[in-house]
């Protein structure tokens, strides 16, 4: 009997205490991942000043946070002296997206062309 309810309060604690990470975060937080074959040296989304440097083909980087931000942004990608732009034309009957987590996926095709994939951590 002993065993069984050592069993219960240790199901109990480890099931109670654990939280989602987004229980804690009052922004919107988008990271990045290159899902390209070259070096994305300086990235810029949308109107945000800081950038995300130095991510590497294949890798993610850090979140960083959003006042603001949709399903889809701006993107401007720096890789050695060439400069890779996705550019939307607007933003009309898109909603903002809630607080949580986000990547985009970023790639860049034979022609140069930057895509774009959403994904809700």
């Amino acid at each position: 009997m002993k065993n069984f309810g050592f069993v219960l309060l240790t199901f109990l604690v480890f099931t109670f205490s654990c939280t989602d990470r987004d229980d804690d975060v009052d922004s919107v937080n988008i990271r990045i991942k290159n899902d390209s074959n070259i070096n994305f040296d300086e990235v810029q989304v949308g109107t945000n000043e800081e950038l995300y440097t130095n991510v590497a083909p294949g890798d993610y980087s850090n979140y960083l946070v959003y006042e603001l931000a949709y399903q889809y942004a701006f993107v401007q990608i720096k890789s050695g002296e060439e400069l890779y732009v996705l550019q939307p034309i607007d933003f009309v009957g898109e909603t903002e997206l809630p607080i949580g987590f986000y990547t985009y996926k970023l790639s860049i095709n034979e022609e140069g062309e930057v895509g774009l994939e959403f994904v809700v951590d």
